[in-house]
């Protein structure tokens, strides 16, 4: 159960770094980004969800 559990705390990682990522990319304002990085970094999975719903797209 324990290897279970890091793998998935692992992937959140991932995702989690690959949202912040993606923020700081986004052509959101300033303000919006560090928002959004906090709520990352402070609640990855619930923040995940919401910035997946809610977050700024892609600046591409």
């Amino acid at each position: 159960m324990i290897e279970i559990s890091g793998l998935l705390g692992l992937v959140l990682l991932v995702l989690v770094i690959w949202a912040i990522v993606s923020t700081v990319q986004s052509s959101a304002s300033t303000g919006a980004k560090v928002v959004w990085i906090v709520v990352l970094v402070l609640l990855p999975l619930l923040g995940f969800i919401l910035w997946l719903i809610f977050g700024p797209r892609s600046g591409r």
